[in-house]
């Protein structure tokens, strides 16, 4: 999924029918509101950032991105108007992995997001998972708990990889459904509260990791060593 983040509606609908046409699935927001709102149920590949946005600019929802663990490591690309060295340095000094100049052609566009993609595929799988005793390999799917390699169903895998991720985060069970299983599964919560029971009898004394939070949901949290 690809969020684009840009107020001119003429512009978001054939962003969006371009990367649609690409393959892409892709949702589109007029403000920093909308933007934030849709993050809180889902997590995309990659965002589209506009700059100049009504309410919060792309540059301040740029640094609310990369100074939060659930969401520094999602690339974004920033595109502008002005087209300044400015507003390009001040971006990329930010963490934003590429730029683009309005107005941009949609096949150039296509392009720089296949590409960050690309990178961002080959940075995700160099990446190896920690916490506590708890090890989760991007690059093989190898899941060790205190060193033993544990075998995981597909769900299991991504719940884990989704927790492990984002250690501390509360997650709602709404919001696990629509990362894990990417679906809407209203009125089916129940679903995440069973998988995270098989979860936990599989990584053993690991699954003390795993915390309930009453009322809302699941959280990670790495456990001190007695």
């Amino acid at each position: 999924m690809i969020f684009c983040v840009e107020d001119d509606q003429a512009i978001r609908d054939l962003m969006i029918y371009t990367l649609n046409s690409a393959g892409f699935a892709a949702s589109g927001f007029e403000d920093g509101k909308a933007f934030f709102s849709a993050l809180e149920k889902n997590k995309p590949e990659l965002i589209m950032l506009d700059i100049m946005l009504p309410g919060e600019d792309g540059i301040t929802i740029l640094k609310k991105l990369r100074g939060n663990t659930s969401t520094s490591d999602i690339p974004v690309i920033m595109a502008t108007a002005k087209g300044t060295e400015y507003d390009k340095v001040i971006g990329l000094d930010l963490g934003a992995d590429d730029y683009l100049v309005k107005p941009f052609g949609m096949m150039e566009m296509t392009a720089r997001v296949k590409a960050v993609l690309r990178r961002a595929i080959v940075n995700d799988r160099a990446l190896v998972l920690r916490v506590g005793k708890l090890e989760l390999n991007m690059n093989n799917h190898i899941v060790l708990a205190d060193g033993k390699r544990i075998e995981l169903t597909l769900k299991e895998y991504e719940m884990l990889r989704l927790f492990m991720k984002n250690p501390g985060k509360v997650f709602t069970r709404d919001q696990i459904l629509g990362q894990v299983w990417d679906f809407d599964y209203s009125g089916e919560t129940r679903t995440v509260d069973v998988h995270v029971g098989t979860l936990r009898t599989k990584l053993g004394d690991c699954a003390e990791c795993i915390e309930t939070v009453r009322g809302v949901g699941y959280r990670m949290e790495a456990k001190s060593e007695r």
